[in-house]
């Protein structure tokens, strides 16, 4: 059995989501599935990919009460198998308080999930695995992912919509709008990655304390939502761009992406998500990529490359 979700990317709204602003997300031609075979033996054998193909997460669990027997990692990166592992089971036994059946059976299952993009872009290598584990247990990945962890749940709405979407919380439940966003003018439209390791919880914690003052900003947000979705042209959208960066510097009290980084450059740069080291988004045309490319930058998308 397979299940896959898409990756995504926050275009507007980003922080304010979290109050009730309206954001428009878009899913990604990238994602990550998930594939389930049964086994006799009551345990669970499961093992994560990246999208070369290398196992970099394996970990064993005694069914049904999933305690943990094995756990192997396999990376430079901060952390280790044991934390991970327990991420996992902690993901994995709010599944199953949610509904009881899920590997409450007497055999146990191969778990194989597959990136189809580097760990490191930001796409969503936890909002993927948890809607995927919400389809296999068969319970609402909302709820799984606000018991589990927490967030806004956008990139949960946009693994399971394969369209531009604009999602808003309302009283904690997410409201999704399948929209029609096909710019004309996509090929002058491109995504780079930073490529930068960046707390996002700094700006979070900014956002936080300023959060008054955001709430008041939001219907201002809220229109330029609605003016992206509308733009004509890439130098209307660049308008849209410049203004939205202002209002989300002022409240996360930091500088904008263009001003830290690109300052010379021709076209307009959108912080996407969380503003830090992920992508993000700039207007431009046929000199872009080397533009960028002579920064240093050399993970340089097109719209049609990057959007599902």
């Amino acid at each position: 059995m397979r299940h896959y979700s898409n990756g995504k990317l926050l275009l507007t709204g980003e922080y304010v989501v979290l109050d009730g602003a309206t954001s428009l997300a878009v899913p990604t031609k990238f994602g990550q599935d998930l594939i389930v075979e049964p086994i006799k033996e009551p345990q669970l054998i499961w093992g994560s990919f990246t999208h070369t193909g290398e196992c970099w997460f394996e970990a064993s669990f005694d069914l049904p009460k999933l305690r943990l027997t094995s756990a192997t990692f396999n990376s430079d990166k901060e952390g280790s198998a044991e934390f991970i592992a327990e991420t996992l089971r902690d993901i994995l036994q709010e599944a199953k308080r949610l509904n009881q059946e899920f590997l409450n059976t007497e055999h146990g299952f191969i778990v194989k999930t597959n990136l189809t993009f580097p760990q490191n872009w930001g796409l969503g290598s936890s909002s993927t695995l948890i809607n995927n584990i919400a389809t296999w247990a068969n319970v609402n990945p909302f709820t799984l992912l606000w018991n589990a962890f927490s967030g806004s749940g956008y990139d949960i709405a946009c693994a399971k919509h394969n369209t531009p979407i604009l999602y808003k919380l309302k009283e904690k439940q997410p409201l999704v709008e399948e929209v029609n966003f096909k710019p004309s003018f996509s090929e002058e439209l491109f995504f780079i990655h930073l490529n930068q390791k960046q707390n996002s919880r700094e700006g979070i914690a900014h956002y936080k304390k300023h959060k008054e003052e955001a709430q008041q900003l939001i219907p201002e947000l809220n229109d330029l939502t609605q003016e992206f979705l509308k733009a004509k042209t890439s130098k209307d959208l660049g308008k849209i761009i410049i203004e939205h960066e202002r209002i989300i510097s002022s409240i996360t009290k930091q500088i904008t992406v263009k001003e830290r980084l690109f300052s010379d450059y021709f076209g307009e740069v959108k912080s996407l998500g969380a503003w830090g080291g992920d992508f993000v988004l700039a207007t431009g045309n046929e000199d872009t990529i080397s533009y960028f490319k002579q920064k240093g930058f050399d993970t340089v998308l097109s719209y049609k490359e990057m959007i599902l």
